[in-house]
């Protein structure tokens, strides 16, 4: 695809931040010590990444989905964990409250979200309900004005460094499944709501992860999220954003993997030549950059279609995460095949993007229900 001369701009800006700002001293200190670098989100907040697709009323760029996955990519081209900082607050923070917040919600919560002020996390898998989230156990029962939440989300991205989560909670238990879902906008400092310790985590060391615990937790009723017992199909579509997100994050891991990799063939030397001369290792090559440029247009075609609201646009995007994630492991266990005995290193950057690759296919959905979205638009 061809990119218009607008998107080629973010593009440049979107590199030229993540090249910059996120050195590979900061990359190297959160694999290794975990946490999360506040200077940077400060950065990312003053340049406006933070809303890069939320709308300008509310505090955001008005960017459209192109220029979400271009941000994703670029950044994950340099780390991933960098696009995570900037993803959360345009896809799964904002986005349930982009398609039903009232004006209310929309300023109190949104805007300063989009502004970098604060962090809103998505909170909807649970121990026992994770591909299945309709079986989730978390209650919320009608207390006069308010509504008293109980229950534990696990895997929360973001959490322990939260000021709100989108919480899913079942309103009515007589309704089974999907149906009976609703959603709250849960202030993190209420009483009774804590977190985990973080999750020590393989990859994307750097944004923390843990449980959220609700023990008696009171949510006043101003802060439910749509409509009543319909907040399931709401988390469906937010999801769908999310996975285009995490296929341009797939993208960029692999771009990253494929320039490692041709700068080290070219530069290490066996048998008294470049490996690059070797043709075992320039066909993996080839094939890396051709999956790499099928995963890319994929991806760009499937933001096109949410852009344009198609009837397709969720299965495009499931079809872009789920080729992309896996694209991205093939591209990056074949970077450290390239880089031998090296890529098993923790000084090469190729061992931690293998790392970090792993949960694209995991998180925001499995591969497997991926293939469940997309057969199920096929069979329909």
């Amino acid at each position: 695809m061809i990119l218009s001369k607008e998107h080629e701009l973010m593009r440049k800006n979107f590199r030229n931040f993540a090249e910059t700002e996120f050195t590979t001293e900061i990359q190297e200190q959160l694999d290794r010590e975990g946490g999360f670098n506040w200077d940077i989100w400060k950065k990312i907040a003053k340049y406006g990444f933070a809303g890069t697709k939320i709308p300008v009323e509310y505090g955001g760029q008005g960017g459209d989905y192109l220029a979400y996955a271009l941000m994703n990519e670029e950044f994950a081209r340099v780390c991933p964990v960098l696009a995570i900082y900037a993803n959360t607050p345009n896809s799964l923070g904002g986005g349930p409250l982009l398609q039903c917040g009232n004006k209310e919600q929309l300023e109190k919560y949104l805007t300063p979200a989009a502004k970098g002020e604060k962090h809103i996390v998505f909170a909807l898998t649970e121990p026992g309900a994770g591909s299945d989230p309709g079986s989730m156990i978390t209650r919320a029962t009608a207390d006069g004005d308010y509504y008293v939440l109980n229950g534990r989300k696990c895997f929360i991205s973001g959490a322990p460094i939260a000021d709100y989560a989108i919480v899913y909670a079942r309103t009515n238990p007589e309704l089974k499944g999907a149906k009976g879902i609703s959603m709250f906008i849960v202030d993190m400092h209420l009483d009774g709501v804590s977190c985990g310790k973080p999750e020590p985590k393989m990859g994307i060391n750097g944004y923390p992860t843990s449980d959220i615990v609700f023990e008696n937790v009171r949510v006043h009723k101003s802060d439910l999220l749509g409509p009543l017992d319909k907040g399931y199909a709401v988390a469906m579509k937010t999801l769908d954003g999310g996975r285009l997100g995490v296929a341009a994050q797939s993208l960029g891991i692999a771009q990253g993997a494929l320039e490692e990799a041709i700068a080290y063939a070219k530069e290490r030397k066996q048998f008294g030549k470049p490996i690059s001369y070797n043709q075992g290792v320039s066909f993996m090559l080839a094939d890396m950059a051709t999956e790499i440029e099928a995963a890319r247009n994929l991806i760009y075609s499937a933001a096109q279609a949410k852009d344009m609201d198609a009837k397709d646009a969720s299965t495009q995007c499931s079809m872009a995460k789920y080729y992309a994630s896996e694209m991205a492991n093939r591209v990056c266990a074949k970077s450290i095949q390239i880089h031998g005995g090296y890529g098993f290193i923790k000084d090469y950057k190729v061992e931690r993007l293998y790392r970090d690759a792993r949960v694209m296919t995991l998180y925001e959905g499995t591969s497997q229900v991926q293939q469940i979205v997309i057969s199920r638009s096929l069979l329909k």
